[in-house]
């Protein structure tokens, strides 16, 4: 590969030290000592934020890290996976950490730690490393050695922090979506436990056999106010039922909480008229009734018209229920339902179960008044998960140009103190 102007291919070690315990460091004289495992070492976030404090005779094995030090993952997956951090806010001047983590640290004046953090982070560089892995499988590991000799493109110390405050700030952008999103998930969560238990008129509220409800709800089983109908899946063994397929075909995987505006796979008219296989009108609430994990219960609305596997229940509201507001009502009762399930090993829902299943429910206008609350949250979440996502993106792309010098920053105004505040220290 060409360097730009200016730029060094040099090993890693020859540009950052590999940091080991000085000899007069005892841990068993320390009472505290900061202890780092992998579980805590963040994916695609620059900063190591939690650790456990352990007293230094208990240490038994581990690491000595410095405070600002790069953790790097060097056992398999979570290597390939991005686990990697600094260490920016520990108690003291040192750590102890996992073994299967190396710390690296900046050559004062030479190169940057945040400049290494992101370099490895490029997808590329991850996968030709890993293809240096050494060891029985899953549990292979990067030799230190090999770490050590990797050759990497080597802007100066400048540009090299021009180049990781791009990329800081933009992780920074994406931790504060982020944020919002988890306020906006937490807003929605109370938001239902409220208005599902004292709707919205301010009414006094009464006991049920499903707990405390307004006085002027009602009870009613699922089945009396919904059709309730499962999918098929037209024979795998004919091509003619699946081969330039244009009929949408959800499976329970595809159920997550979201509007279904398109599916993974498709059915022909032939294979739908070969299977118990129906199309859905848009509105049609789907709900998984069973899968592995926590795929059982949740809940998905229809946004276009498809048909589904045996695995989906489809539940068409009647005319005088609001699809939506049973959809939230459903979401809210996900661990209600899920504990219906019936099995051994894996506990699956079924229609019966679905159609007996109690809901409470108040006037058309309350009903309609309450999902128009709960879609403006969604709104707002679905707007935040769309910034997210192309801010992800436009990470990927900055991170491989900037490292590979297609774009440079070398003379631009960039503030890089966001990448400077920390020094290590002996």
């Amino acid at each position: 590969m060409m360097l730009p102007q200016l730029w060094e291919s040099r090993s890693i070690e020859s540009v950052y030290d590999f940091t080991k315990k000085p000899r007069g460091i005892v841990y068993s004289e320390y009472e505290q000592v900061p202890f780092i495992p992998m579980e805590m070492v963040p994916i695609d976030r620059p900063y190591i934020n939690d650790n456990n404090i352990r007293n230094g005779r208990d240490i038994r094995s581990g690491n000595y890290f410095e405070k600002g030090d790069v953790l790097l993952a060097k056992i398999t997956p979570s290597f390939e996976n991005g686990k990697q951090g600094i260490a920016k806010d520990i108690p003291g001047l040192f750590g102890v950490a996992s073994t299967e983590l190396i710390p690296i640290r900046e050559k004062s004046g030479i190169s940057s730690k945040y400049f290494l953090f992101y370099y490895l982070l490029e997808k590329e560089v991850r996968k030709q490393i890993t293809q240096k892995m050494e060891g029985t499988t899953g549990r292979q590991r990067i030799p230190i050695s090999v770490l050590k000799k990797w050759m990497i493109p080597f802007p100066p110390l400048k540009e090299q922090e021009k180049i990781a405050a791009v990329l800081f700030k933009i992780q920074q952008a994406i931790e504060v979506q982020d944020s919002i999103i988890e306020a906006a998930q937490e807003l929605k969560k109370s938001t239902m436990e409220h208005v599902f238990t004292h709707g919205l008129r301010g009414e006094k509220t009464k006991e049920t056999k499903i707990g405390r409800i307004p006085e002027s709800w009602e009870t009613e089983h699922l089945g009396q106010k919904a059709l309730i109908t499962a999918g098929g899946t037209p024979s795998r063994n004919i091509s003619a039922y699946w081969k330039n397929a244009t009929i949408p075909w959800v499976k329970t995987s595809e159920i997550n909480y979201k509007l279904i505006t398109s599916t993974e796979e498709h059915i022909t008219e032939e294979g739908l008229n070969n299977s118990v296989a129906q199309i859905l009108p848009v509105g049609t609430i789907l709900m998984a009734m069973y899968g592995q994990g926590v795929t059982r219960g949740k809940v998905a609305l229809l946004g276009i018209e498809a048909t589904t596997n045996q695995a989906c229940a489809a539940i068409q509201p009647y005319k005088d229920i609001n699809s939506d507001f049973i959809y939230y009502y459903l979401t809210k009762s996900y661990e209600k339902l899920r504990s219906l399930g019936h099995g051994a090993q894996q506990p699956n829902l079924n229609k019966q179960i679905i159609q007996s299943f109690t809901i409470a429910l108040p006037k058309k206008d309350e009903q309609k008044e309450i999902a128009d609350i709960l879609q403006a949250v969604d709104k707002k979440n679905k707007l935040h998960t769309s910034k997210t996502i192309m801010l992800q993106d436009l990470f990927k792309t900055m991170l491989n140009k900037l490292m590979t010098g297609d774009i440079r920053v070398k003379d631009l105004d960039i503030d890089t103190s966001c990448v400077l505040e920390m020094k290590n220290k002996r």
